[in-house]
């Protein structure tokens, strides 16, 4: 693989053990992700896209393969990573100013500079005026954005989106998808996202990667390239290639599920 991916997962493998026996989720997985890139991955359900973020964020070691880094600056430090899942896990006892400091009181980094990195954010994803709120004070949206904060405090280089949006509504879903992409893009992140809605892969992303079934390998990666009236995701659905990236991955996803 080039050097121009921040990093690079070579023949990753990785497999469940039980009293009951084994359970093989990856096998031979390889792609990379670019630095500033905005990568979505998508696969039949239980194929192991989780597991994945798992291994990339450290929570679990593979047990065969390697994950090399490629720092802009030359360095082989393993980039800060943030990990942000399907709930927002927000502490009810606690404000949502208090809940998106959390990592920063537990990590020893709550100085000045970063509680006024906080409060822009909160201002940049209007949730300033309800940091003095309660978790259920707010609406399902609302406590995304402020799941996203409580990520973004430590200011990550790679971003680990678990189907972030996918315990809201629909019509909440596009908004807050939309809205979040945009000021995710607007900090020059990298990101990972893992999706089982299409349409969100194809509107978001500039490059989706397809896996197979259990275990997973890659089957496939799509480049996406949209002619936008504005950089909005809700715009991307109405590109003119978009109905065409859409049949492609379709026809992709059915082909993975039954080989």
């Amino acid at each position: 693989m080039s050097t121009d991916y921040m990093l690079q997962l070579q023949n990753i493998s990785y497999s469940y053990h039980t009293l009951h026996g084994e359970t093989h989720v990856l096998q031979n997985l390889s792609f990379g992700v670019k630095d500033g890139e905005f990568v979505a991955v998508v696969g039949p359900s239980g194929c192991g896209k989780s597991t994945l973020l798992s291994i990339i964020s450290g929570l679990l070691a593979p047990e065969s393969g390697t994950i090399i880094v490629n720092n802009p600056d030359g360095s082989i430090h393993y980039p800060k990573v943030g990990y942000m899942l399907q709930r927002d896990h927000l502490f009810e006892w606690r404000s949502i100013y208090k809940n998106v400091i959390l990592g920063l009181e537990i990590n020893d980094m709550l100085t000045q500079e970063r509680k006024d990195y906080v409060n822009r954010l909160l201002e940049d994803y209007d949730l300033y005026n309800f940091r003095d709120k309660r978790p259920s004070e707010l609406s399902g949206g609302m406590k995304q954005r402020a799941a996203l904060i409580r990520t973004l405090a430590l200011d990550p280089q790679l971003l680990l989106l678990d189907e972030p949006f996918s315990a809201l509504d629909y019509q909440t879903r596009l908004s807050v998808s939309a809205d979040i992409c945009k000021l995710i893009r607007r900090t020059g992140k990298t990101v990972l996202l893992i999706t089982h809605d299409l349409s969100e892969a194809i509107s978001l992303a500039d490059r989706i990667v397809v896996l197979t079934k259990r275990p997973a390998t890659v089957k496939c990666e799509m480049d996406i390239h949209l002619t936008l009236a504005d950089d909005s995701p809700l715009a991307a659905r109405n590109a003119p290639e978009f109905a065409g990236y859409f049949n492609k991955l379709w026809e992709e996803m059915r082909n993975a599920e039954n080989e």
